[in-house]
């Protein structure tokens, strides 16, 4: 596969992940300035352990793609590397440099209307990364929610851990019932978690549908593209041997001549 396939996924991608570390950034920058309670720093520390698991995968991505391994390991994948492990914190903030490196990767592309086709041209990809950016940014924000309005002596969803459990089976729209929110702010948080759930999973699954039968339309459009270049070809022969039998100068013979 040459570098012009490669750029319209890879130019998508680039962006998930921009998007992603200026997430991450922005979870440290809320624990760093804010007074946040135990069980919300404990939501973020998962979210985060996802973040570093999708970090060490683009560190892995990139080493593999990268044209000189050693090079990108010297200058931006020991950064990359150790931004990714969640055990130290003083690592994360690597995660500024792959904003930095993201940037430059972007900038290759030289306009934002380039960048804009290049997402184009792949739309069923980007949009599943962009489908589950929101999801993990709506269970994330969710959780943390309803832990701050479900405080009562009633309340069933006390801890971190049942708050991610009530928002995994919510946005699946499962609904197990084990786990509910009892007060008014509460329940709306479920009401919005629950309508994002029905269409985040809804696109998902009609992406995902796209996805497979992409490939079938895509060879498809080529054999089609291949019939009318032969076609063509065909045109052009006949045109050049109707040429060589009838000669441009040859005049036909009048009307009952002869």
């Amino acid at each position: 596969m040459d570098s012009a396939e490669k750029a319209p996924a890879w130019a998508g991608y680039q962006l998930f992940m921009l998007v992603l570390c200026l997430v991450a950034l922005g979870f440290m920058a809320a624990r760093a300035a804010v007074h946040l309670e135990p069980e919300t720093l404990t939501i973020l520390d998962y979210a985060d352990t996802i973040v570093c698991g999708l970090f060490f995968i683009d560190f892995l991505i990139s080493l593999i793609r990268a044209p000189d391994r050693v090079r990108y390991f010297i200058t931006w994948g020991w950064i990359d590397l150790l931004s990714s492990i969640p055990v130290f914190d003083f690592t994360r903030w690597g995660r500024i440099a792959r904003v930095l490196r993201i940037f430059r990767v972007l900038r290759a592309f030289k306009a934002t209307r380039i960048v804009t086709v290049l997402i184009l041209n792949r739309r069923t990809e980007n949009s599943l990364l962009a489908a589950g950016l929101a999801a993990l940014l709506l269970i994330v924000f969710c959780c943390i929610a309803v832990l701050q309005f479900e405080t009562t002596p009633d309340a069933n969803i006390k801890t971190a851990e049942d708050a991610v459990w009530w928002a995994l089976t919510t946005i699946t729209t499962v609904g197990y019932g084990d786990r509910y929110p009892v007060t008014a702010e509460g329940r709306f948080v479920a009401a919005v978690l629950m309508c994002g759930g029905v269409g985040l999973f809804g696109a998902l699954s009609g992406l995902l549908a796209a996805w497979f039968i992409s490939p079938a339309e895509a060879a498809q459009k080529n054999e089609i593209e291949d019939l009318r270049a032969e076609l063509a070809g065909l045109r052009e022969a006949i045109d050049k041997l109707s040429q060589r039998l009838v000669p441009p100068d040859s005049k036909a013979p009048p009307p009952g001549s002869g």
